[in-house]
């Protein structure tokens, strides 16, 4: 794959350079993982993620609405400065899954709503859920990795940080690969913690970093109410963006078909975004098939 063999090179350079200063060669965990991991408990933020599909059970699935009426355009990229949004224009992005009985809850609203999303799924999540990842794609969203194990890449050596992005990238495209899928090369960096180095090797493995202009905030231990007012608040504020979700917490499926409503009630369009398959003039590259009657 094209994406792995530029990280390689990227890694081969950066020992060249950094020897002096890395740490010394350790067994890293994130790629010991990347042979088995039997546990989906992730921590997003401060808290960790909850498990309970309590709020999922009680949740009503939403009346679906007339097509068209919430989808806005599609946008194909070949780098994150392309991704430019209109007045009223808003990306939905869903970080940290699969997760089995959340992310296929969100699946149906979106759906319901004629919407699709950018999945930043973590390696690991991929691995253990390769039908869910597949899935996610079968319906037509975009999927894209957000390391193996959620990591926060300024706490480790830059070898160590490359080799993390590229275990969770390789993850995710072996997941998407059985069901004839390709994971599309968008990135994003786990907490949002990153330095100029880290990006610049991002972006020369031709991965696309994924930014984020409203954070839901749904990682705190909010009421599903609280965190659909702050994130429309926030939006609000700015009148377009990107916005942050997690498909791995109730109070986010809870929260997100009367979030699409009150989005449709208020005027704003959902974005989907695809990329290419690397540099300007390449060709598009199909992560999945997108539903009638969405077009470039």
């Amino acid at each position: 794959m094209f994406v792995v063999l530029r990280f390689s090179l990227v890694l081969i350079a950066l020992g060249v350079t950094l020897c002096g200063c890395a740490k010394p060669p350790q067994l890293q965990p994130q790629l010991a993982a990347y042979v088995g991991h039997d546990t989906d408990m992730v921590m997003t933020g401060s808290i960790s993620a909850d498990l309970s599909s309590e709020d999922i059970a009680m949740q009503p699935m939403p009346t679906p609405v007339g097509r068209g009426v919430l989808a806005g355009r599609t946008i194909t990229v070949a780098d994150g400065s392309q991704i430019s949004l209109l007045p009223g224009e808003v990306v939905l992005t869903f970080d940290d899954g699969p997760r089995p009985g959340k992310t296929e809850a969100i699946l149906d609203t979106l759906e319901a709503f004629n919407v699709n999303a950018t999945f930043l799924m973590l390696g690991s999540a991929a691995q253990r859920h390769p039908e869910l990842a597949r899935a996610v794609a079968r319906r037509g969203h975009a999927i894209g990795s957000h390391t193996y194990d959620h990591a926060d890449l300024t706490t480790l050596s830059q070898t160590e940080a490359i080799a993390e992005i590229q275990a969770g990238h390789m993850a995710v495209s072996d997941a998407l690969a059985a069901g004839g899928y390709e994971a599309s090369r968008f990135f994003r960096f786990p907490y949002l913690s990153e330095n100029g180095l880290l990006r610049a090797s991002v972006v020369e493995g031709d991965l696309i970093v994924l930014g984020v202009d409203i954070d839901s905030k749904d990682y705190f231990r909010s009421t599903p109410q609280e965190v659909m007012d702050r994130t429309l608040a926030r939006l609000e504020a700015r009148g377009k963006g990107v916005v942050l979700f997690h498909d791995i917490h109730d109070r986010t499926v809870t929260m997100l078909p009367r979030f699409l409503a009150e989005l449709e009630e208020r005027g704003y369009s959902v974005v989907s975004l695809r990329t290419t398959g690397g540099g300007v003039f390449s060709r598009d590259l199909i992560t999945a098939a997108l539903p009638e009657g969405k077009a470039d």
